[in-house]
């Protein structure tokens, strides 16, 4: 009995030495089966999984998202899992072609590791492998090259290579970029080809931007403007932007231009003026002001900021709150020169929340400006900065659209000349496509002394002039607030370049946005 046991022992001792018991994992048996060679059947889990964490650990600083990726091969099935299901299939080579072509992005296929991904690709596709041993390094280096590209390109082909609001001044816009869950979901994607056909963006306009970038390549030394916007403005599409619906107005600020969109056609285009450029060297001089704090020394910065919001509301015969920044610069030094320049200008004064009855009595000299007590309001009516008619959003810069008083300056090229907010040059169109109705409109119109459209309120509108018109009782023109269509956005966006009517329109970079995006993405190109 004891003999039979000791046989049976060495028997089963004897079986496990020669892996007779062992079970081939399938990435051996897929890569056994492509190579028809049973090299492969000699793939140790254990053995492998070693010099993945051995290259894992080399590679960690030189990968893109080295977290997620270590977080997603962290299980040790996954840790052949892009070699297993894509290799021979073909959809690596899909990968690496994608990322070839990735120029007609305006990338440098380098920084999604091209050379590194085709060379180890090139290398298991040679099979000259003496041992298994040898195969270990090569599926490591590629299982993490391919999930490292994979994971850059569908990052910066799919949401952009920069965050806007790390490179642009003023940029209050929320843009969509990959987590962590997003990441893993790529890497977890069935289908190669299909991920990365998604990934390509589809619009018409960046498509036609693509195609003009191919040929304005063709002679870049001649071209090196251009392309140079068409890649910035390419970056610009690419960034994912939520909340703007179907039906929105774009102010274009290069442009000086506004145009209301629903569902892709075009409402109305029209004129605008945004705000002047900031000054020059506004960095420097920055840094000397936040020494001396002197408002001597405080660069001006009047440009209109980017940003998405939504209407909420009219203000007809607006009331002007002159903010803090304006009251220093300009209009102290008006009051001080011209004592009645104030109540000339409808400008109402108040110190501490209360009116100053008089305040053209004000010794301005007794107050420095940059400890100005006061607050500064132009009243409603003829003469208001504001015009008749101020198009409101939420946001946190104090930004609105509005009318203006100065009908001239729509007709100047460069419209850069407001202190930030955005004048509209056909405010009265643009409020009848803005209010909820056509009844609303009519009460609109009849504030600003304009007749109904709809006749039957002809009476109410002439007993509102003879009131506007009584000499004894001094009518006071007073603001009035209109509800709005819901859920209009309005998107102040920064474009110098875009497709219309078959070709490629350029404005100048104002702001030198252009320049700051361009010198952030340099490192990619």
């Amino acid at each position: 009995m004891k003999k039979v046991l000791y046989l049976l022992l060495t028997f089963s001792v004897l079986l496990s030495a020669c892996n007779w018991f062992k079970t081939t994992p399938e990435v051996g048996l897929v890569l056994s089966k492509h190579f028809n060679d049973k090299l492969y059947k000699d793939f140790d889990t254990a053995a492998y999984n070693v010099v993945f964490n051995r290259h894992f650990d080399s590679l960690k600083s030189t990968l893109s998202n080295p977290k997620v990726i270590g977080s997603y091969y962290s299980a040790q099935e996954h840790r052949t899992d892009l070699v297993t299901r894509f290799f021979t299939n073909g959809e690596l080579d899909t990968l690496k072609n994608y990322i070839s072509a990735s120029t007609s992005h305006g990338f440098n296929p380098e920084i999604f590791r091209y050379t590194a991904l085709n060379a180890l690709l090139s290398k298991l596709s040679a099979h000259q492998f003496k041992s298994i041993a040898d195969v270990y390094p090569v599926i490591a280096d590629l299982e993490l090259t391919a999930a490292a590209s994979l994971l850059k390109y569908d990052t910066f082909i799919g949401y952009g290579s920069i965050i806007p609001r790390k490179v642009l001044n003023r940029y209050y816009v929320s843009t969509i970029r990959p987590d962590s869950a997003s990441m893993l979901k790529v890497l977890e994607s069935k289908s190669l080809a299909q991920l990365l056909r998604s990934i390509q963006p589809a619009g018409e306009d960046y498509l036609s931007l693509e195609r003009e970038l191919a040929n304005l390549k063709k002679s870049p030394s001649v071209n090196a403007a251009a392309i140079k916007a068409i890649e910035v403005n390419m970056e610009r599409l690419r960034w994912k932007i939520a909340g703007i619906g179907d039906e929105y107005v774009e102010v274009n600020i290069p442009d000086f231009s506004l145009t209301w969109f629903s569902h892709q056609d075009t409402v109305t285009h029209m004129k605008v003026c945004v705000g002047g450029r900031r000054e020059k060297d506004y960095e420097e001089k920055m840094k000397v002001f936040l020494k001396t704090h002197s408002l001597d020394d405080k660069p001006k910065n009047h440009q209109t900021p980017i940003l998405l919001s939504k209407f909420n509301s009219i203000q007809v015969n607006p009331v002007w709150n002159i903010p803090v920044s304006i009251a220093q610069s300009e209009i102290y030094y008006q009051a001080m020169r011209d004592p009645y320049y104030l109540s000339n200008n409808n400008m109402r004064v108040y110190y501490k929340g209360q009116l100053i009855a008089d305040p053209d009595t004000i010794q301005w000299r007794k107050y420095p400006r940059e400890h100005l007590p006061f607050q500064f309001k132009q009243g409603s009516g003829e003469g208001n900065a504001l015009g008749k008619f101020k198009f409101i959003f939420d946001n946190g810069s104090s930004i609105y659209l509005h009318d203006t008083n100065n009908k001239s300056a729509f007709m100047q090229s460069n419209r850069a000349i407001s202190h930030g907010c955005v004048r509209v040059e056909r405010p009265l169109e643009f409020a009848e496509k803005l209010v909820d109705n056509k009844y609303q409109y009519d009460q609109l119109r009849m504030e600003v002394n304009l007749p109904p459209i709809d006749t039957t309120k002809m009476a109410i509108y002439q007993k509102r002039l003879a009131k506007k018109a009584d000499t004894v009782n001094v009518y006071q023109v007073k603001p009035k607030w209109f509800g709005t269509k819901k859920n209009v956005a309005v998107f102040i966006n920064y474009k110098t370049a875009w497709a219309e009517n078959g070709r490629i329109e350029f404005r100048n970079d104002i702001y030198d946005l252009d320049d700051a995006i361009y010198t952030a993405m340099k490192k990619f190109r």
